[in-house]
């Protein structure tokens, strides 16, 4: 299977955490040489103790010396020889009874035994010769240098005349502490040498010399070499695989959503549908559901939008139908107040036009940049009240305006032009409906969750049940036919939804108790302040 882009990302981010395993490898090194510093710490211990032992017995005699390596040996662990003056070996644990020296508790083979089970490839340890293994170990010894060459190991010769003389048994002879590191043939693993003076009566009466392999520590490396091998290839496997089903759970649907997207636009640019939402739970899931609204939001403004231009269409057609008939017929007519009559219908469809071509700018405005006018805090009792007192002084009393505000100042953040249109939009419409003498109640209240609500309430005729749900479409009027109707467009009611909406809120239209229209304006809580009687508001 192709990974996508993410995939191969999360490919690559898990097989780095799963490196970190072989980090181990490197580590070993320096693990191995603290073991074998320990081991060397226990050979040295064992020696002083031994030396200790037959210090003050002046010449030293094969046979008592044996019998103290007797009494010592089930307390030792490392090969122990002891060699008079000369180098000449006077005991040896190897020469112990095999019972006795496996009951010691693993002193080791002897050094010709050790240096064949080290130099015999089926006596080396079982990991070295697994495949996991062998790779592993190629990996680290990438990063690790040749080890620094060391003297050889003794010759044949040397071990068959029962005669040591190597550099650590030289320099014990002469009263010093000598060590010597042989490498052992076909691997490597190590032999480590130390030699103890024996002094006795001031002077020097021999040497112990303790000798024991890495090859038991090399072994146990060995086997976690291969544990750590193990971990990092089913490490590996899993990373793949985890990969895999993330890649197939994130990548896959979104590669589904990218799919999706581009077929619901046809060859123009237009939604043909919208995308489906997922039921995950997740953020894909989230993401699937936010593009399906989005895609749904547009899609309705994309009808919107058509309905919008039919309806424009549809609406200047009539105003131009006049006109051209009017035009027609003055060409005919020959009588001057005919003319005038005919001159007069033009100019008011001309005006007409003019109405419906403004309120429709200014309703692509409010569409358009709503959001971007500078907003401040607008106290609503103090706006109500100055447009309340402009109706009175325009209707001169024909209408009469009931305010009731709240003692508090609730203030509302937006642009205080368009709150005027709507509620100007609103009184405006309450007094058109409303017979002589009438009362236009206004009324100001802070919902118990916040949100800012402004009723308009009228006596006219009200609303027919049937055009409730049209009464704030664009064009739409309920006013009878005649030219009160053709002075009112229908945009009015139109603008008020949508700078409402634009903010947030909602505004809806119910029939009155008795008669007339109730017009009710809520302001989402976020947007609304309130303030003490008498408290200044400005900007927010």
């Amino acid at each position: 299977m192709r990974l996508s882009r993410i995939g191969r990302r999360l490919l690559v981010f898990n097989l780095l955490l799963v490196f970190l395993p072989v980090a181990g490898f490197l580590y070993l090194d320096i693990y191995e040489k603290q073991l074998l510093e320990a081991q060397e710490r226990s050979m040295v211990q064992q020696g002083r103790v031994l030396s200790a032992a037959l210090s003050g017995r002046g010449v030293l005699e094969g046979g008592e010396v044996e019998q103290v390596l007797r009494r010592l040996n089930r307390r030792l662990d490392a090969r122990l020889r002891v060699v008079d003056t000369e180098g000449l070996v006077l005991a040896d644990t190897s020469r112990l009874r095999p019972k006795e020296y496996d009951r010691a508790g693993g002193a080791g083979p002897s050094p010709a035994t050790a240096g064949q089970a080290a130099a015999s490839p089926a006596s080396a340890a079982p990991a070295r010769r697994n495949l996991l293994y062998r790779a592993g170990a190629f990996l680290a010894d990438l990063t690790r240098r040749a080890p620094p060459p060391s003297e050889p190991a003794p010759s044949a010769e040397e071990a068959a005349a029962g005669k040591l003389d190597g550099k650590e048994v030289r320099a014990a002879l002469s009263g010093r502490y000598g060590r010597a590191t042989r490498v052992s043939p076909g691997q490597r693993s190590v032999t480590l040498s130390s030699a103890i003076p024996i002094e006795s009566g001031g002077g020097i009466a021999g040497a112990v010399v303790v000798s024991q392999s890495s090859y038991r520590i090399l072994q146990d490396l060995y086997a976690v070499r291969l544990r750590i091998a193990e971990i990092f290839a089913v490490s590996v496997l899993a990373a793949l695989l985890l990969s895999v089903f993330l890649a197939a759970t994130i990548s896959r649907p979104l590669a589904a959503l990218r799919e999706e997207s581009a077929a619901i636009l046809d060859r123009r640019g237009r939604l043909r549908g919208t995308i489906r939402g997922l039921a995950r739970k997740d953020e894909i899931g989230d993401l699937a559901r936010a593009l399906e609204e989005l895609t749904r939001r547009l899609e309705d403004r994309q009808r919107g939008a058509e309905t919008f231009a039919s309806d424009v269409a549809h609406e200047l057609k009539n105003p131009l139908a006049s006109i051209r008939s009017a035009a027609e017929l003055l060409h005919d007519v020959r009588e001057p107040e005919e003319r005038r009559r005919f001159v007069g219908i033009i100019q008011e469809e001309v005006a007409r036009m003019e109405r419906q071509v403004s309120q429709l700018a200014e309703i692509t405005r409010i569409d358009a940049r709503l959001e971007n006018e500078e907003q401040v805090a607008v106290p609503l009792n103090g706006l109500l009240a100055q447009i309340a007192e402009r109706f009175r002084m325009r209707e001169s009393g024909r209408v009469g305006f009931d305010l009731r505000m709240p003692e508090e100042i609730l203030a509302v953040r937006a642009a205080p032009e368009r709150l005027t249109q709507v509620f100007e939009n609103l009184l405006d419409n309450a007094a058109g409906f409303s017979p002589d003498g009438a009362q236009v109640r206004v009324a100001l209240e802070r919902s118990p969750d916040g949100a800012a609500v402004v009723r308009v309430e009228d006596e006219g005729p009200g609303i027919p049940a049937e055009n409730l749900p049209r009464i704030f479409d664009r064009f739409f009027s309920n006013r009878p036919e005649g030219k009160a109707a053709r002075l009112h467009p229908g945009l009015g009611l139109a603008i008020v939804k949508a700078i409402v909406e634009g903010y947030g809120g909602s505004v809806g239209a119910a029939g009155g108790r008795n008669r007339g229209a109730i017009f009710e304006v809520r302001l989402p809580a976020s947007r609304t302040g309130v303030f003490p009687a008498g408290a200044p508001t400005g900007p927010g």
